[in-house]
């Protein structure tokens, strides 16, 4: 499997109700250095559908404001929708973060 391919089979893991950062997901699809192409791989995310990229913040809890499905406002929608609350454009880690299982 490519690399794209294991950060969005971890991306798919991410339950309703939590969101995961960056770092996270690297780590998670085998390499802690990966947190760039993670967003790479998020901003060319070939399923949306399956593929909860709105899940992914970065390590404050922030939102993407490059979020690529309709920018910032919906991916706090998609989250909100989730159960995950947001507020000044952040998610409370310690509330909403996934514990990888």
């Amino acid at each position: 499997m490519n690399t794209f391919g294991k950060i969005y089979e971890v991306v798919k893991r991410i339950p309703k109700g939590k969101v995961a950062t960056y770092g996270q997901i690297a780590a998670y699809a085998g390499n802690p250095h990966w947190s760039q192409v993670v967003g790479y791989a998020l901003h060319s995310n070939p399923d949306p559908d399956s593929i909860p990229c709105f899940r992914v913040v970065n390590r404050f809890g922030e939102l993407s404001s490059a979020f690529a499905f309709g920018g910032i406002n919906m991916q706090q929608s998609l989250l909100e929708e989730d159960g995950v609350e947001v507020r000044d454009g952040k998610v409370d880690l310690t509330v909403y973060q996934w514990d990888g299982k």
